[in-house]
């Protein structure tokens, strides 16, 4: 056996040779020496982690062509790493990396391949681990993520089989990250039952892992996520400053990569911010492609706000859903923790949801709250000033002094609060973000020539520095 072991890795030598330069054959191909030969699985011993990854890198599918024409279509090839030489009298300390060919698990006969998560020191998992209440029927498409969600839905129909491979998906707290990626995984459930798709957090694997070295199984838990055909790593950010851990996901990512598995990832920010990740890392995670989302716009707002309604059997009115819409304005899980107070906030009071009762519940859980100055507060403030209504404020008229008071009145709002411009402007009778522009660019004018409007502004400034130090 041994000497048909020999053989077949000669007769691959002298394939590969005419298809490299002499000096990267010397150095990459002589130092591998032939282990086993079982069936057609080929096991070859490298003399180092880094020969191995290099060989995996630059010349794997050089080697699974000399295979594929010495042993037949059933080839497959499996290392065996040097990680320590070893003392004189003693032999070198080895890993056994399967084969990049392999499909799964179930076509790997003969070796026991377990679970991480029914290892007794892990806990164990239902199914993918999937959140089923998590479709792209829910997902709200907009500009704001419009290029993540269409090509999560391609690789849900096509795994492992488009350009977006991996695919890694960033963005702030609270944009809809994980209900996407859950989103892709249940979506190739649904189509391809066939595939074994797995949801995981980056903290949940460093766990297993952590566990898996305690107990002596890394090689199982390594063959387990071998087995899997869509890989979802939630909040790889995470890994940083993980060596060993990012060592292992290296190598993961490799084998199913190479194997035509598919890859999804999210992380918080975009890979070239990524801290403590190794390079070899990071240039992985840009082999196919990086989309992010953004804050959602106000159509996009509109209808998650719909949606949710919708969903719950609430009837609202279109001016309830405009305000929330205008006035939450920072991420999806923040606007949905606003909806689900306002239908308590209605159920608990048995009130019909109108305009007020969505005012008094923004009251209780944003920003603009009575310890905080808001954009009410800032409106009472100037208008009083100006010994005018706050309804003036808000009006149409184009009368100089209600003119001058709401552009000082949106100066101050855009400087207090975290409003975006349009929703300040929605809170001044629904004017437009370039009103606001203007009126914050006038004010700043009239500072600068006008010594007894600028003394004005300061006096307004220190009324509301004062209720902002509460």
């Amino acid at each position: 056996m041994q000497t048909e072991c020999v053989s077949v890795w000669e007769q691959c030598l002298k394939l590969i040779k005419n298809k490299v330069a002499e000096q990267s054959f010397n150095t990459w191909f002589m130092p591998i020496k032939p282990i086993r030969l079982n069936g057609g699985a080929l096991t070859i011993q490298v003399p180092s982690q880094f020969f191995y990854e290099w060989i995996e890198e630059h010349y794997v599918h050089i080697l699974k062509e000399a295979l594929v024409a010495t042993i037949g279509k059933q080839a497959k090839l499996e290392y065996s790493v040097i990680v320590d030489q070893g003392a004189k009298n003693s032999s070198p300390y080895t890993v056994n990396l399967p084969n990049v060919n392999t499909n799964s698990a179930k076509s790997n006969k003969g070796k026991q391949v377990i679970n991480p998560f029914e290892l007794d020191v892990l806990d164990r998992p239902s199914d993918s681990q999937l959140n089923n209440s998590y479709s792209f029927d829910t997902y709200v498409e907009g500009d704001c993520n419009r290029l993540a969600r269409s090509a999560g839905f391609a690789v849900a129909k096509k795994p492992g089989l488009t350009s977006f491979n991996p695919l890694m998906i960033y963005g702030g707290v609270g944009l809809g990250k994980t209900h996407l990626v859950h989103a892709i995984g249940n979506e190739i459930k649904a189509n391809l039952s066939n595939k074994f798709v797995l949801y995981v957090s980056s903290e949940k694997f460093i766990s297993q892992f952590i566990k898996a070295v305690q107990s002596n199984e890394v090689q199982s838990f390594q063959n387990f996520y071998l087995q899997v055909d869509a890989l979802i790593i939630d909040d790889v950010q995470f890994f940083g400053g993980k060596e060993k851990t990012q060592e292992m996901f290296f190598h993961i990512f490799n084998h199913l990569h190479q194997s035509g598995k598919q890859i999804i990832m999210t992380s918080d920010r975009a890979p070239k911010d990524l801290k403590g990740l190794e390079e070899r890392l990071l240039s992985r995670f840009k082999w196919g492609l990086t989309a992010d989302l953004q804050q959602p716009d106000f159509e996009t707002r509109m209808a998650i706000i719909h949606n949710k309604m919708e969903a719950e059997g609430i009837i609202i009115p279109d001016d309830v859903i405009e305000y929330l819409a205008y006035t939450v304005d920072t991420n999806i899980r923040e606007l949905e923790g606003v909806l689900i107070s306002l239908i308590a906030h209605g159920s608990l009071n048995k009130r019909d949801i109108d305009l007020e009762l969505a005012k008094q519940t923004m009251k209780n859980i944003i920003h603009d709250i009575e310890t905080e100055v808001g954009i009410d507060y800032i409106q009472k403030s100037v208008a009083e000033y100006y010994h005018l209504t706050q309804d003036d404020l808000k009006a149409k008229t184009r009368k100089k002094d209600i003119v001058i008071a709401r552009q000082i009145a949106m100066y101050f709002s855009k400087e207090y609060t975290n409003h975006s411009l349009k929703s300040i402007g929605y809170h001044f009778g629904g004017r437009d973000h370039s009103t606001v522009i203007h009126a914050v660019q006038s004010v700043n004018d009239m500072m600068d020539v006008n010594a007894n409007f600028k003394d004005s502004i300061k006096e307004i400034q220190n009324k509301l520095k004062i209720k902002s130090a509460k």
